[in-house]
């Protein structure tokens, strides 16, 4: 039988009396299902000082550091969900011409299942819930099974996007740039690569999606949240508190062995010795886990995050600020994704316009095109119609800027914009086509008398103009923007000495947003 797991004098398996044991192999089934991989199981007992019951060839009961082998025996066993099971395994003769090997069968091919004949430390379903997930963080990119487990990396559909074209999986790729590729056919078949997408804007498409979707559950989530927060808290201490009895209660007994060995018999005296020494360390050892446990800083942590969910459940629409905080890394982003959605279906498509089909887990399908980012205006999806409305325009004297909100607002884009013409797409349209622009000279932006723009403000600063937009560019110099998209200042003396004053870095950062001006002081020595 497994540890955890022994049959009483009547022949009937039942849990081991141990109750450290017990909820030792419980916190264990517990951890995995929150965090869904059997390394970051290993890691979270090995931080924490917990160990993992194991029994030796003998058969006997110890403890030892937990490993990754161990901790995928325990979650594949079917024993624990109270089934016994024959035929899991079966012989395969490599091609390689090695000798024949056991190697693990399918759940659907075992031969025998009987359920409920063991006491039970996890019920079948979610024994098979966790055999699906150990199998889905296999990334088994060419055959196309698993998903893989999510990984720290930008790209937030790494491991579910599928292409649209050949039905086989996109790899993520970081070399030239963030993008998913379908390189499946030039693998196996020489052939040219299927497609390829870049993902800055698929990604974000696919993100508004899931956190529109899961915007009515989002207050019941936080709460689960909190409540397990508080559950795992509460089971490792428990954990750590039966590993500190344990520990003692070694130490004692070695310290009544070493008491009773007749003192002239110094091997086994020093023997013994040597045990008790040892094990009076893994008491100090217990000890120190436990208070890093019940420490200020610990207690402190839980505290914060349970007032932090607290406030968030308070206040619907705050699960955006959670997806974009940056405390929440890119692995748990894509973890939160995959609760929803079981796999992305990308098609690039020929012009400017991708198609996104997100299959949701239960089999709903949402469709969303993309504008992408293209090279020139031929490859847009209205580029020949946007190209002849400019022509148009441009013979009637309109002036650059006028011509590019009216196609605009007609639903016209730039190559590299995807939500409105720029003036520059129209000259080189004009260029292009060889007509002449006006002879009459206009000022670009049209502004009232109290207004300054950037070169006039430095012109009456004698300064580079360019030195403002780099303290726009940098965050130190904030102000907002014109709808025709130049910057303004007021025409005051207040605003260009504070402006002389960030030039002469006696401000850290200026913010003309508002009526007020808040200057920050610098602060010197």
């Amino acid at each position: 039988m497994p540890v955890g797991l022994v049959r009483d004098p009547s022949g009937v398996v039942v849990k081991d009396p141990n109750l450290e044991v017990q909820e030792r192999l419980e916190l264990l089934f517990e951890t995995f299902l929150k965090v869904r991989t059997i390394a970051k199981v290993m890691r979270e007992f090995n931080d924490r000082g917990l160990e993992l019951p194991r029994r030796d060839r003998h058969g006997d009961l110890h403890w030892a550091r937990a490993t990754t082998s161990a901790v995928a025996t325990i979650l594949k066993n079917p024993a624990y969900a109270g089934a016994f099971v024959y035929g899991r395994t079966q012989l395969r003769k490599p091609s390689d011409g090695r000798l024949p090997a056991q190697a693990p069968k399918p759940i659907e091919q075992w031969r025998i299942i009987v359920k409920d004949r063991y006491a039970a430390y996890i019920a079948w379903q979610s024994y098979e819930k966790i055999r699906g997930i150990v199998s889905d963080n296999r990334a088994e990119y060419m055959r196309n099974k698993t998903r893989g487990a999510p990984r720290e990396g930008e790209l937030l559909l790494q491991g579910i996007a599928w292409c649209g074209r050949c039905g086989h999986k996109m790899y993520a790729r970081y070399k030239r740039g963030a993008e998913y590729v379908c390189n499946h056919l030039r693998s196996h078949q020489g052939l040219p690569a299927c497609q390829y997408i870049r993902a800055p804007r698929v990604d974000a498409a696919v993100a508004q999606a899931f956190l529109t979707a899961l915007a009515p559950a989002e207050i019941d989530a936080l709460s689960c949240a909190r409540r397990a927060q508080q559950q795992t808290y509460k089971a490792i201490r428990s954990n750590a508190e039966q590993q500190l009895e344990r520990r003692r209660y070694e130490a004692t007994l070695a310290e009544r062995q070493f008491n009773r060995v007749d003192p002239d018999n110094r091997l086994v005296a020093a023997e013994l010795e040597r045990r008790w020494e040892a094990a009076l360390k893994e008491v100090r050892a217990a000890e120190e886990a436990l208070a890093r446990l019940k420490s200020p800083q610990a207690i402190a942590q839980i505290t914060v995050g349970n007032r932090a969910l607290n406030n968030k459940v308070r206040l619907s629409g705050r699960l955006p600020e959670i997806w974009t905080d940056p405390s929440t890394t890119d692995a748990k982003r894509k973890a939160l994704l995959r609760c929803l959605i079981d796999k992305v279906i990308l098609d690039r498509g020929e012009h400017d316009v991708a198609g996104v089909r997100i299959v949701w887990r239960g089999g709903a399908v949402t469709e969303i095109e993309v504008k992408m980012r293209v090279n020139s205006v031929a490859n847009l999806t209205q580029g020949a119609e946007m190209r002849e409305r400019v022509l148009e325009l441009a013979r009637t004297k309109m002036h650059e800027d006028e011509i590019a909100a009216m196609l605009t607002s007609e639903g016209h884009r730039s190559p590299n914009c995807p939500d409105k013409v720029l003036p520059i797409t129209v000259q080189r349209i004009r260029l292009h086509a060889g007509l002449k622009g006006l002879t009459e000279q206009r000022t670009r932006w049209q502004h009232s008398p109290d207004l300054l723009s950037a070169q006039e403000l430095a012109g009456v600063l004698n300064i580079p103009v360019n030195w403002l937009y780099v303290q726009i560019r940098q965050g130190r110099l904030l102000i907002d923007g014109h709808p025709s998209g130049a910057h303004l200042f007021s025409n005051t003396s207040r605003v260009i000495e504070a402006v002389r004053k960030l030039r002469n870095h006696e401000l850290d950062h200026l913010d003309l947003r508002i009526t007020e001006l808040h200057e920050e002081e610098l602060s010197h020595g």
